[in-house]
């Protein structure tokens, strides 16, 4: 027979998720997991099956929270252009939140050389600055068919450079953030890149 849950997976999962996000991949121990989740070791295996398999979880339920802000942000703006500064709006609001438990979002962490040498974790990687890249992409090219962006502009080549710059800009916040300083260093940014 079938064991039930004992405990409620979307807190464990919300708690694991700000756990991950705090420490990063390596710096979180099972001990650390099985505290915050407040679950024993046994019910942890029998659940969840191991770190690995619910650091996926995690990154797939903040994709869709934190992820999920800045996709509407990049969609719901009436022009490409707009749509990717609210896009950057959306991420200095979570730098600026005190609740955030670190400067670096959970996805830009996962580019870390733990995390890439798990290759299912290293695809994870991949796929989701593709996806941020190809949605950033399909969002120019949309507004570059109806004559609001310049004819030369490469939607594909501006929107890896985007998210290049996004990578970098989480790992500067590391070091010194001051949100007036970050609005007008993207201003400059994406003023450059025609947008």
């Amino acid at each position: 027979m079938a064991r039930s849950i004992e405990f409620d997976y979307d807190k464990a999962l919300e708690r694991a998720t700000r756990l991950f996000w705090r420490n990063g991949y390596a710096g979180t121990s099972l001990r650390d997991l099985l505290k915050v989740i407040g679950i024993g070791e046994g019910s942890f295996y029998n659940t969840l099956k191991s770190k690995k398999r619910l650091y996926i979880e995690c990154l797939k339920h903040y994709s869709e929270t934190e992820g999920q802000k800045r996709r509407l942000a990049l969609i719901s703006a009436p022009t490409a252009r707009e749509g990717v500064r609210a896009l950057f709006r959306v991420v200095l609001d979570c730098l600026d939140d005190p609740k955030t438990p670190s400067r670096l979002c959970l996805m830009a962490a996962m580019v870390a050389e733990d995390v890439l040498a798990d290759p299912d974790l290293k695809r994870m990687v991949q796929n989701g600055t593709t996806s941020l890249s190809k949605r950033i992409a399909a969002r120019l090219a949309s507004d570059k068919k109806q004559g609001k962006l310049p004819s030369d502009l490469n939607p594909q080549i501006v929107a890896t450079v985007i998210t290049t710059y996004l990578q970098g800009l989480w790992r500067m916040a590391l070091i010194s953030y001051h949100r007036a300083e970050f609005e007008r260093q993207i201003d400059v940014f994406l003023s450059g890149l025609g947008l």
